[in-house]
């Protein structure tokens, strides 16, 4: 299994089990930006406690784990967990929306994109994937996400909601890491 084929199976259970869901992380920033090798894939989901033992059905175990009490503790205090694909190495990491204003933007503007030529599934706003790393870097400063930034912002050009990017990245307190990647972009170009 590859991280195309974990992807597509993920968005074929949620959409099954009619869970809302994007993905977001570097999935999401390579589908919008420039491509980066990642073995992991985040996806934020609103799961109810009624489609817990389905979402565990659809993950069966030796081929998948996924932890019934992890899970359970997630959807309750509004968390995240793990799916592993054992064989591969590779994992989800589902986080449950936070109850907040800037959670139910981001849910009520996601994206339909292809993942490959037969799968569409839902990610993050372009401007959405940017915000959550200003936010990520601004906790760990890792120079991955101004990349991913960066990568975003040279794809999407115009198509960036200049406007949406202001609002929320003073809502957020990331606007001097907002400046940071414009600068550098400005720099790059010269």
């Amino acid at each position: 299994m590859n991280e195309g084929d974990l992807a597509r199976k993920v968005i074929q259970t949620f959409e099954s089990l009619e869970i809302p869901y994007f993905i977001t992380g570097s999935l999401a920033s390579t589908a919008m930006g420039e491509a980066r090798y990642t073995n992991d894939i985040d996806v934020v989901a609103d799961i109810s406690l009624g489609k817990i033992e389905s979402l565990i059905a659809a993950f069966p175990s030796p081929d998948y784990y996924i932890s019934e009490s992890a899970v359970r503790e997630a959807v309750t205090k509004r968390f995240q967990f793990n799916i592993i694909h054992p064989q591969s190495g590779l994992k989800v990491d589902v986080m449950l929306p936070a109850d907040d204003a800037f959670d139910q933007m981001r849910m009520s503007r996601k994206v339909q994109l292809n993942v490959d030529a037969e799968t569409l599934g839902w990610f993050s706003s372009p401007e959405d994937v940017i915000l959550k790393k200003l936010v990520f870097f601004q906790l760990g400063g890792s120079e991955k996400h101004l990349r991913d930034i960066s990568g975003v912002l040279l794809v999407q050009g115009n198509e960036i909601d200049q406007a949406y990017l202001d609002l929320w990245t003073e809502k957020l307190g990331v606007t001097d890491e907002l400046a940071l990647v414009r600068q550098r972009l400005r720099e790059r170009d010269v």
